[in-house]
């Protein structure tokens, strides 16, 4: 059972990827930090604290999925800045495609917790994640 945002394992995988995004994003040009730099390190840190005020907005489906469709967005608003970062070369080829695919994949976790929410709505005791698909979590650079 599922007792604190932290152990969902979409708050995890948002976790990390906004983690690579920190790494990758203090290589990039001075130049950039306002333009980019603060705004794609907001836009991913964003996605885990939405994640973790849907968690505490459970006793209320409507505010829970508000707030993963928040989660989502946010998720959604990190590709754009990702995409930026590839055109202008801050970001190869390989490692844009790994950071767009997870938040794809954080953005899939996040609409099929949104299409379920009675699945994690109520007490911790009764809440439970589903197995996962390892095939869509992991990426080179969880092993």
């Amino acid at each position: 059972m599922v007792s604190d945002f932290k152990e969902l394992r979409i708050y995890r995988h948002a976790f990390k990827a906004a983690k690579m995004l920190q790494k990758k994003s203090a290589e990039w040009p001075e130049s950039e930090k306002y333009a980019m730099i603060d705004q794609v390190r907001r836009s991913s840190r964003s996605v885990c604290a939405n994640i973790a005020e849907a968690w505490f907005k459970r006793r209320y489906p409507e505010h829970f999925v508000n707030k993963l469709s928040d989660a989502s967005s946010e998720a959604a608003e990190t590709i754009v800045w990702i995409g930026f970062a590839q055109e202008y070369s801050y970001l190869d080829e390989d490692m844009a495609s790994k950071l767009e695919n997870r938040y794809r994949q954080t953005i899939g976790g996040l609409v099929k917790m949104m299409n379920d929410p009675d699945r994690w709505c109520g007490p911790s005791s009764e809440i439970g994640e589903p197995e996962p698909r390892y095939d869509l979590l992991q990426t080179q650079e969880d092993n």
